[in-house]
């Protein structure tokens, strides 16, 4: 299967916004579209893992109108289709590049963080072409729909692209050159909003990943720091970079 297309029992109305997420599978993407289904979004959602992302689309299906593309931000043409899927529900007002690896591996039971040293090239420079390069590429294709509906660019960021963390170089770097990349593109694009923002830790795979053995049932929900980033989406927040935990002690402080 190449696509699926799930439409809700009630479509949405064409004037509803568009958000394509990536990584949207589970996590903090799956958690972030679901936010944005129940605001009434459309959605154009895609990630790797075929089985896990025809799920998540039945679950979003049942709100609003979703097009689920299983496929790697890698890949220029998969990057293709996900624009012309946004194009087809009316162009996007809203991209949210969640898509991360944290080594690049494929490779079952390779080591999550490897230190710089030993961090094999292949690998390494999957990891950028992930975490940095795609989410370049993919706002590239549709700056064209996002600036006719002068719509905004979140981009998951992380506090490795700021603090050097041992074993975190590869992921950190791909997240820095991002982090960069964003702040350029809110100057080059000033009509658009454009987001960096650091979730923090969260109960999620990719975190128990990069913690083998560690208890992280302590760590908050991904359900739970969705609506925080969201809020800048809510609020028209100036493009910039935003730690969720800065945005929840505000919110919190209204």
């Amino acid at each position: 299967m190449n696509a699926a297309q799930h439409t809700a029992p009630d479509p949405a109305p064409a004037s509803a916004p568009v958000a394509v997420v990536t990584g949207a599978s589970r996590g903090l993407g799956l958690a972030l579209a679901r936010a944005l289904a129940a605001d009434g979004w459309q959605l154009v959602v895609t990630a790797r893992g075929e089985a896990e992302l025809a799920a998540a689309a039945a679950d979003l299906a049942a709100v609003t109108e979703v097009v689920a593309l299983p496929g790697s931000v890698v890949d220029d043409d998969h990057r293709a289709r996900l624009a012309e899927a946004a194009a087809g529900l009316g162009g996007a007002d809203l991209l949210i590049n969640n898509a991360g690896t944290l080594n690049g591996a494929s490779t079952p039971g390779a080591d999550p963080l490897p230190r710089l040293a030993d961090f094999p090239l292949p690998d390494l420079l999957e990891a950028f072409e992930v975490n940095a390069l795609a989410p370049i590429a993919l706002t590239q294709l549709l700056l064209p729909q996002l600036r006719a509906r002068a719509g905004a660019v979140l981009n998951i960021s992380s506090d490795a692209a700021v603090v050097a963390y041992p074993g975190w170089g590869g992921y950190g770097a791909g997240k820095a050159a991002l982090d960069l990349a964003t702040a350029v593109l809110a100057r080059e694009e000033p009509q658009l909003r454009v987001w960096a923002v650091d979730p923090g830790s969260m109960r999620t795979r990719m975190l128990q990943e990069a913690s083998p053995g560690e208890d992280i049932s302590g760590e908050p929900l991904p359900e739970d720091v969705a609506p925080v980033l969201l809020g800048l989406l809510r609020d028209g927040a100036a493009s910039g970079r935003y730690r969720a935990a800065d945005l929840a002690a505000a919110r919190g402080g209204r």
